[in-house]
């Protein structure tokens, strides 16, 4: 991998240079992929002065124009979706392939949200006096504040920017300083596509805190959108408070994937494998506990061994790799102090359980996993995989819902009514039913529980960014 990325000005109302700069290195090589713009307050202040400007005049766009407007940055992500794959194959180590279907997911986000600018509809409704006519109308809820997270740099923006932008609300970004690149290449399109300079603005930084602050602290921020950790949502939930800004939190998960007896054997090995080892098990809703009921609980886990061990580990740019590395270095400390403690109370490892050089380690599955390892109640962020016995439906999903959080649950079985049962006992927002991976643009994406509030996606995605206005108008 001797590709680099120099963006070292980021996109306000034009593109900007600070002066101060950041390195950004690959996590396969360990080596220099490229400088981004180190923004901190002042940039912020004039970015918030920009939105602010922007807001006035891209809220009395014609819906169709903002609508046409979106609809030629989809064309140019697609145009653009081999480069976008290879930036996040560079700056965050996610495989080439997963890399092209992000920008596809991305640019699903900005062709659904092209529609609906135009299905932002008001209702006339009855009034007890003759003389009145009664109207409720939904407006923009103004600038607002996006922080987006480095496993997924091109989808979250867009989950976030395209239901922003199509709603009249200009956007401000910060993308995760692991992955400022991507953020920067889908900002340019956007000017490209036509988007009004002020409109969409990505601010990149090393330093997050500073930044945030002053789109925290500011009034005319209106609505804040944060994909994290529910650490930093909980801070960001609170700083909201002093100014009662609108909010939307996609926060930490524990995933647990329930496969029942009667699961057709390799349907629920390769759904669980999908669902585990996408981006190396980096995401928020990759399954964290795989629940096997007793019947089908041996030959489950030889299969799956079987297939986890077929995975292909290696550079991101190559169109055979299935797993790359591990983000950073803490995210790779992460995942050895689970698998070690994990074994030091008596887990098994059936295959994996190592780190292999750099910040790769090898896909891996445990057995004779107990409850009161860290494994089952932190969130691994990694690629291993620990698989427990059950015996009863009941005890499955009680186990299950035994978690603070409440983002993403699965499930493998035939038979319907258990399938039903199952998914509506679950305490989660996203149920998964012979599904691993059932995201998709235009359905709610969002947690219960301490995974977060608010859902992204659909049309409820863009009710995140709207107000609604009562209208009594007398008429004599």
């Amino acid at each position: 991998m001797t590709t680099t990325v120099t963006y070292p000005r980021y996109l306000s109302d034009d593109w900007h240079d600070p002066g101060r700069h950041f390195d950004v290195n690959s996590p396969a090589t360990q080596t220099l992929v490229g400088k981004a713009a180190d923004c901190g307050e002042a940039e912020a202040r004039a970015a918030v002065d920009i939105a602010w400007r922007a807001f006035e005049s891209w809220r009395a766009v014609n819906a169709f124009e903002r609508s046409a407007t979106l609809r030629r940055w989809h064309g140019l992500i697609m145009a653009h979706q081999e480069e976008l794959g290879r930036l996040m194959a560079l700056e965050m180590g996610k495989p080439i392939r997963e890399g092209r279907a992000e920008a596809a997911y991305a640019a699903g986000f900005v062709e659904w949200y092209a529609d609906e600018a135009k299905r932002v509809y008001g209702t006339w409704f009855p009034s007890h006096h003759q003389g009145k006519r009664l109207l409720a109308i939904k407006q923009p809820v103004g600038p607002a504040f996006a922080i987006t997270p480095w496993n997924f740099p091109a989808a979250m923006l867009a989950r976030k920017a395209a239901p922003a932008l199509a709603a009249g609300c200009p956007m401000i970004v910060k993308p995760a300083k692991q992955t400022p690149f991507t953020a920067i290449k889908l900002a340019e399109l956007w000017l490209e596509a036509g988007g009004p300079p002020g409109t969409l603005q990505v601010l990149p930084t090393s330093q997050p805190r500073p930044l945030t602050q002053v789109m925290m602290s500011d009034p005319r921020i209106r609505k804040v959108s944060f994909t994290g950790s529910t650490e930093v949502g909980k801070l960001l939930y609170a700083q909201a408070a002093d100014t009662v800004k609108r909010l939307s939190l996609e926060l930490g998960g524990h995933a647990p994937y329930l496969v029942f007896d009667d699961a057709d054997l390799d349907g629920a090995v390769a759904q669980v494998v999908a669902c585990k080892f996408r981006n190396a098990g980096q995401t928020c809703v990759c399954t964290n506990r795989v629940y096997v009921q007793d019947g089908l609980f041996e030959p489950f886990v030889e299969r799956f061994t079987q297939a986890v061990e077929g995975l292909a580990v290696g550079d991101p740019l190559d169109d055979a790799t299935d797993i790359g590395p591990l983000v950073d270095e803490a995210g790779l400390a992460k995942v050895v102090e689970h698998v070690d403690e994990a074994l030091s109370k008596g887990a098994s490892v059936a295959t994996g359980g190592r780190a292999t050089g750099g910040l790769y380690y090898a896909p891996t599955v445990l057995t004779n996993v107990t409850n009161e390892m860290a494994i089952m109640h932190d969130e691994t962020f990694g690629p291993v995989a620990p698989v427990v016995r059950f015996e009863r439906e009941e005890e499955a999903i009680e186990q299950a819902n035994d978690t603070p959080f409440g983002l993403a649950a699965y499930l493998y079985t035939r038979d319907l009514g258990r399938a039903i049962r199952v998914s509506e006992a679950l305490e989660y927002g996203l149920v998964g039913v012979n599904d691993g991976v059932p995201a998709a643009p235009y359905a709610p994406f969002g947690g219960v529980k301490e995974s977060g509030i608010g859902r992204e996606g659909g049309p409820w995605g863009i009710e995140e960014y709207l107000e609604i206005k009562y209208v009594s108008i007398a008429i004599g």
